[in-house]
């Protein structure tokens, strides 16, 4: 008899270990430490200091805020760039991605997005010697975008409505897509891209507006011309168990003023 009530306690002991273990872990949690892809090349976003070895900028303390929330111990910091963070992120090198990464219906089909934590504007730089003034001096012209990014089709759609294309697509290349009217060139880099319009084979520069602010000088403006919304995100791989919870994170983030508070101290 004592046997038996000997095991029956080792087997609610072992069962209450399991339990609580489940209640303690949550997927990549279980680490201790959150992989996040961000920038390292946008000023106020990502950015990271080399001599120093640490990122600065909005999104980092997003980033950091998150971590704490969710519980996770550490926080580890992966550069992306456009060419890399689809893949890293679909192959699980990083748990998410704050990194200026645009909601759009295409990368929905691939990722789950939080509610939006920054809206940004696509915008048009160009050097001041062009004397462009508005958008039909940009007809014929070429506008340089990154390659990889929201701008192409974004820019596009814009130009269609504002008469400068047509929906005619002339050809289109990893390297440029022609229209009836405009030619854009992609670049690799938004370090190529400024120094594209720096030389003149670009005759402007798409971007969004917290990028263009790390390539403008004195030389340089942005056009008026109103183009498409950026609302940045957080990616998690669909349907993960982290999507869940980094929406509510970041709603909470957005209700009590957190967010506005981080959008204030980098702006």
């Amino acid at each position: 008899m004592k046997k038996k009530i000997y095991s029956i306690i080792i087997a609610m002991l072992c069962l209450a270990v399991l339990l609580l273990g489940g209640c303690g872990s949550s997927g990549a949690a279980s680490s201790g430490t959150l992989t996040v892809g961000v920038r390292s090349d946008i000023v106020d976003f990502g950015y990271l200091n080399e001599k120093t070895g640490k990122y600065y900028g909005l999104e980092i303390d997003i980033a950091n805020e998150l971590a704490e929330r969710l519980g996770y111990e550490n926080v580890e910091f992966v550069t992306v760039d456009p060419d890399t963070r689809k893949d890293m992120l679909l192959e699980g090198e990083v748990d998410c991605l704050i990194a200026c990464y645009s909601i759009s219906e295409s990368r929905e089909e691939n990722f789950d997005f939080s509610t939006p934590y920054y809206t940004d504007e696509a915008k048009l730089m160009i050097q001041k010697s062009t004397l462009f003034q508005d958008v039909e001096d940009l007809r014929n012209k070429t506008i340089g975008i990154l390659s990889g990014s929201n701008a192409g089709p974004q820019l596009a759609e814009s130009m269609y409505e504002m008469g400068i294309i047509t929906d005619q697509v002339l050809s289109n290349t990893d390297e440029a897509t022609e229209y009836e009217g405009l030619h854009v060139r992609k670049l690799g880099t938004y370090q190529e891209l400024s120094e594209a319009l720096e030389e003149g084979t670009v005759d402007a520069a798409c971007m969004d507006g917290c990028i263009t602010a790390t390539y403008m000088d004195e030389d340089r403006e942005i056009m008026d011309i109103q183009l498409a919304e950026q609302n940045y995100g957080v990616a998690t791989q669909k349907g993960s168990e982290l999507s869940g919870q980094v929406e509510e994170v970041i709603q909470e983030m957005l209700s009590d003023g957190t967010i506005d508070t981080l959008i204030d101290k980098w702006d």
